[in-house]
């Protein structure tokens, strides 16, 4: 239970008029309570005549009506008829209270209905004091009675404290729901940028796999003009040209099913393991397109995991995709040392003897190298791009040997 504040800044039920309705039906019962009980009584004696006691109740039971929108005066009332009830039985007997009362109460019988209201919409430097008082003219401890003390404090006292350990615990209950709420927001915003990040390596992977398969068709496609007299060098060069092209597209049809699968939880695809690549294949298929590349491997690739194996493969790509598009006719060397304690691998490249083709240089998203970062960071690599004092440019990495990850996650 609870009230708001309408537009004028008076407190009302939350409910209108259903809850009004309530406090009209509280105000009929306790009004038809306190006639019984009064007219069970003697008649008081005092100059305020026979029926004052029921005068005073029923002004009590009255304001119960107006109790949603006036709780301070309904509150004010129910303190002046305590008062009045105590002065006349300590000091001025039968004025305002029978000489033999039915009931020994001081307080007015709706006293509890008063006191949720007071603790509920009127401020607690108010409300708390004004209860307090009523506690102290119900319970009489000047005189102590367990036929009234007990009442008294339950009539007021009682009823603040349920009512407050009712919005106590709302607001608890309000507080944890908000955390619960904020936490799932918070892990849906997590998974939504995980899923974002994720989406944006895998355009930036297939915009690579794409730019690595098109620049050798590309060259494949100039060493055609030179050698069309060559029917068998031809033929050989188609060759190339289909060759590169179907692995491009192999390699695309991967990743768009790691975004098929994930994109479709009901019902995830089922890949097949991709085949671990040689790491010096890169180089064989750009020195067959028309651009030589000195290949030095030093030691036995089968130590290095799958995982390591498909990270050199992609710097060895990137690193000669980068020099096709960029430094045309430059001497390219790459060197890859395979030992049990790591790997090192290296695509360095001279100067540009001529100016790169535009629509090859084009052709890039600018985050191969930073998506490459990434992935060597994620196998615990360490992975250096930058120009060289012979005006050409390297991409060298160290990696370990070994990551104990999932291969499935590369």
């Amino acid at each position: 239970m609870g009230f708001v504040l309408d537009a004028t800044g008076r407190p009302d039920w939350p409910g209108g008029r259903r809850h009004r309705l309530t406090l009209i039906i509280l105000a009929v019962a306790f009004a038809a309570l306190d006639l019984a009980i009064c007219l069970n009584s003697p008649p008081t004696t005092g100059w305020a005549g026979p029926r004052a006691d029921l005068v005073l109740q029923l002004s009590v039971d009255i304001s119960l009506v107006f109790l949603a929108r006036y709780p301070r005066t309904v509150g004010a009332i129910t303190l002046v008829v305590a008062v009045l009830t105590l002065v006349s039985d300590v000091f001025a007997p039968g004025l305002f209270v029978p000489v033999e009362p039915a009931s020994p109460l001081t307080l007015p019988r709706a006293t509890p209905v008063v006191a949720i209201h007071l603790v509920l919409v009127v401020p607690p430097r108010l409300s708390f004091p004004l209860i307090g008082v009523l506690a102290l003219i119900g319970s009489r401890p000047w005189e102590p009675n367990w036929a009234v003390t007990p009442f008294a404090v339950l009539s007021t006292a009682g009823p603040a404290v349920f009512v407050l350990y009712l919005e106590a615990r709302k607001q608890l209950v309000r507080s944890l729901r908000d955390r619960a709420e904020r936490a799932e927001r918070e892990q849906h915003l997590m998974a939504e940028r995980a899923r974002f990040e994720e989406r944006r390596r895998l355009a930036a992977e297939m915009h690579d796999v794409l730019t690595h398969g098109l620049s050798l068709m590309v060259l494949h496609a100039g060493t055609l003009g030179v050698i069309a007299a060559d029917p068998g060098a031809v033929r050989r060069a188609a060759a190339d040209i289909r060759a590169a092209g179907t692995a491009a597209l192999d390699e695309l049809r991967d990743l768009v099913g790691v975004l098929s699968s994930e994109s479709d939880e009901r019902a995830p695809a089922v890949r097949q393991e991709p085949a671990v690549p040689d790491p010096a294949a890169p180089a064989e298929e750009s020195t067959a397109a028309g651009m030589p590349v000195e290949l030095d491997v030093d030691g036995e690739r089968s130590l290095m995991s799958p995982t390591i194996a498909r990270t050199v493969h992609r710097i060895v790509q990137e690193g000669l995709t980068n020099t096709r598009k960029h430094a045309p006719g430059a001497r390219v060397r790459v060197r890859l040392s395979y030992r049990t304690d790591g790997v090192t691998v290296s695509v360095h490249n001279s100067a540009a003897p001529r100016p790169p083709d535009e629509v090859l240089a084009g052709s890039g998203s600018g985050l191969g190298l930073s998506s490459l970062g990434h992935r060597v960071d994620l196998v615990g690599g360490t992975l250096r791009a930058g120009p060289t004092d012979d005006g050409g440019f390297e991409v060298a990495a160290e990696l370990p040997t070994y990551v104990p990850t999932s291969e499935k996650a590369h």
